[in-house]
């Protein structure tokens, strides 16, 4: 039997690396919205889209509606929550797998 194959370290590592995407995500759209208001160079939206698929879909959405950016694309409308009930499914799989 494998049994928690990653143990309490992993759960620890995956913690930090979902608060640290989700951090930079946030800050990311922030950025982006003031530039956009300041008519400065944006951040590529497929960059913003790539942050918020590798975990930082949480932080992309809390800005979205903080800051309220990125509202009407409807491929961040609709894809952050996609992203996120994926992101907690294939937690939620690990953790019954016992991996964290």
């Amino acid at each position: 039997m494998m049994g928690n194959l990653v143990g309490q370290g992993g759960l620890l590592a995956v913690a930090v690396y979902l608060a640290a995407v989700n951090v930079v995500t946030f800050v990311g759209f922030c950025i982006d919205k003031r530039r956009a208001v300041r008519g400065a160079y944006r951040i590529p939206e497929r960059t913003l889209i790539a942050l918020s698929f590798a975990g930082g879909a949480l932080g992309g959405l809390v800005a979205m509606r903080l800051v309220r950016h990125k509202t009407r694309k409807w491929y961040f409308v609709w894809g952050l929550p996609l992203f996120l009930l994926l992101q907690i499914a294939g937690l939620v799989g690990l953790g019954v797998a016992g991996v964290i």
